[in-house]
C-alpha cells in the first residue's frame, strides 16, 4: 500500500476513535427517557420512509407527533433527519392558528342573549307611541311583559329608533314659507399658524343668501355676540325670525336682545345642525373655497381673507339655490358670439376667477 494512503487511513481511524471517545460519556450518562424518545423519533421517521410514494411525506398525524415531541423533549433536533427543524416550527405555528380558529368558532358568547328582531320592533313601537317616555318607563313595561333585557340595552335601541318625518317636514315648510323673513347666525373656528383658534361669527339671510354681518374674535362671549347683533340689525325691519343653535354664548341674554330688536328667536334642537342648514352650507362653502387652501397667520390676516371672500361670495360666485345666480344679482350675458373674447379676473389671490365678455 502506498505510504500516503496508509497515513490517511490511520488519520481517519484516529479521528473516528476520538469522536467515539468524546461521545461515550454522553451516551453513558444519558437518561433512559432520552434514549426511548430518540428511538421513538427514529422509528417514526423510518415508518415515513417505508411509505410507497415517490418521496416521503409527513401526514397530519406525523406532523402532530413532531409538534408534541418538540414541546416535551429538548433534544428533538438531534433525532430529526428527514426535515429541517424550521419545518417543525412552522407546523407548530400552523397548528396554533388552527387551534385558536376552532376555539373562536365554537366559544359561547358572553353576557346576555342578543336582542331579537321582535323585541327590537317592540322597543321601537313603545318609543313611537309614547314620545315622553324614557328608558326606565319602557324597561319597566318590558319587564312586566316578561322580557329579560337590561335598561341600558333599551336605551341603546331607543337611540336607534326611527323618527317620525312629520317634525322635519313642518320645519322645512316653515323655512320655505318664511325665507324672506328668516336669518341665521352661527360660529365656526379657524386654526392659526401658532396653533391658536379664532372664532368667525356671521349672520346670513335665507332669502338671497347674503351675509348680513360677520366678524372675527378670539373670545366669543355673549356680550360680544350682543354687540354684533346690534350692528347686524340696526334698522332692519324685514327680518322676523333668527335661527341659532344652543351654544353657551347664545344664552338667554342674547335671546332677550333678539326679541328687543323685534325678531323672534328660533333655537334648533339638540344635535340637529340640519335645522340650520343655510348657515352650515355657508360654513362648508367658506372652508372649501378659501380656508382649506390657506394658513391663517393671525386675526388681522383672517379678517382680510374673509372680507375678500364675502365680496367674492356676493358678487361673483354662482349659487344652486339662487338658480345659478349671485346674492348681489350678477347680470348674465346674452347671445355671445363664437369668436367673442372672454377675460379672466382672479379672485382670492387666484384661487378662483370671474369670467366676463370683453367689451
Amino acid at each position: 500500500m502506498h505510504p500516503s494512503r496508509l497515513h490517511s487511513c490511520e488519520t481517519g481511524l484516529m479521528l473516528r476513535l476520538l469522536r467515539l471517545l468524546s461521545t461515550l460519556p454522553t451516551h453513558l450518562f444519558r437518561s433512559r427517557c432520552d434514549l426511548l424518545l430518540e428511538n421513538l423519533a427514529l422509528r417514526q421517521q423510518l415508518a415515513v420512509l417505508r411509505q410507497r410514494r415517490p418521496q416521503p411525506r409527513f401526514a397530519t398525524p406525523d406532523r402532530l407527533f413532531w409538534v408534541m415531541l418538540r414541546r416535551f423533549w429538548s433534544g428533538w433536533k438531534q433525532a430529526l433527519i428527514l426535515v429541517q427543524p424550521e419545518t417543525v416550527v412552522r407546523w407548530h405555528k400552523a397548528g396554533f392558528k388552527a387551534y385558536w380558529t376552532w376555539i373562536s368558532r365554537h366559544r359561547a358568547l358572553p353576557g346576555r342573549k342578543p336582542v331579537t328582531p321582535e323585541l327590537r320592533q317592540l322597543i321601537f313601537r313603545l318609543v313611537a307611541e309614547n314620545p315622553s317616555w324614557g328608558a326606565p318607563r319602557i324597561h319597566g313595561e318590558l319587564t312586566m311583559l316578561g322580557f329579560d333585557v337590561s335598561e341600558r340595552t333599551v336605551l341603546r335601541w331607543m337611540k336607534k329608533a326611527p323618527r317620525s318625518p312629520e317634525p322635519a317636514k313642518r320645519w322645512a315648510t316653515f323655512l320655505s314659507n318664511h325665507r324672506e323673513a328668516i336669518a341665521a347666525m352661527d360660529f365656526f373656528t379657524v386654526p392659526t399658524l401658532t396653533f391658536g383658534v379664532l372664532y368667525c361669527f356671521f349672520v346670513v339671510s335665507h332669502d338671497q343668501r347674503r351675509i348680513l354681518h360677520w366678524n372675527v374674535t378670539r373670545h366669543p362671549s355673549s356680550a360680544w355676540v350682543m354687540q354684533q347683533l346690534r350692528q347686524a340689525f340696526p334698522y332692519d325691519y324685514s327680518t322676523k325670525f333668527l335661527i341659532f343653535d344652543r351654544a353657551t354664548n347664545f344664552n338667554e341674554e342674547v335671546a332677550s336682545l333678539v326679541k328687543s330688536l323685534g325678531i323672534q328667536p328660533k333655537r334648533t334642537s339638540f344635535r340637529s345642525p340640519w335645522q340650520n342648514g343655510v348657515a352650515e352650507r355657508w360654513v362648508g362653502s367658506c372652508r372649501r373655497d378659501l380656508l382649506d387652501h390657506v394658513i391663517v397667520l393671525n386675526e388681522r390676516h383672517l379678517k382680510r381673507l374673509m372680507r375678500e371672500y364675502v365680496r367674492y361670495y356676493h358678487d361673483d360666485r354662482t349659487h344652486l339655490a339662487l338658480a345659478k345666480g349671485t346674492p348681489a344679482g350678477r347680470k348674465a350675458g346674452t347671445n355671445p358670439v363664437a369668436a367673442c373674447k372672454v377675460i379672466s379676473m382672479p379672485r382670492l389671490g387666484g384661487l378662483h376667477h370671474r369670467y366676463d365678455l370683453a367689451a
